[in-house]
């Protein structure tokens, strides 16, 4: 069984940043690729970004290139995201997760969820 565990998240006004982290545990077997999805009210979720198991490879959606970093402590299944320029439209529930296999989390199919964290931007 493998466990993640978020921490980060709140709120905070137009303009600022926020940080989540995601741990993983239990019996990963090696490596994870990791990665964050989000769900605003009414809407589905979304890819936000995701980095692979090296930490070589990285993907963000289109809304958040540029602002948005996720990076990881190499050889841990600890991933980050720090959000730099946050918007009221980036307000949603952030979800970690994560897959032995960098497509699968990619597509949104990973085999392992975190319970997720609020982000909320203010105007």
């Amino acid at each position: 069984q493998v466990r993640l565990v978020e921490s980060g998240g709140g709120l905070v006004q137009a303009g600022g940043s926020l940080g989540l982290s995601c741990a993983a545990s239990g019996r990963t077997q090696g490596t994870l690729s990791m990665g964050w999805f989000r769900q605003a009210p009414g809407k589905e979720r979304e890819f936000v970004a995701a980095v692979s198991q090296t930490g070589s490879i990285a993907s963000y959606e289109d809304s958040v290139k540029g602002r948005f970093t996720i990076s990881r402590d190499y050889g841990k299944n600890t991933a980050y995201l720090q959000m730099n320029s946050l918007t009221p439209e980036d307000t949603a529930v952030y979800v970690c997760a994560a897959d032995r296999l960098y497509n699968v989390l990619r597509e949104g199919r990973p085999d392992y969820w975190a319970q997720g964290t609020q982000v909320t931007v203010s105007s």
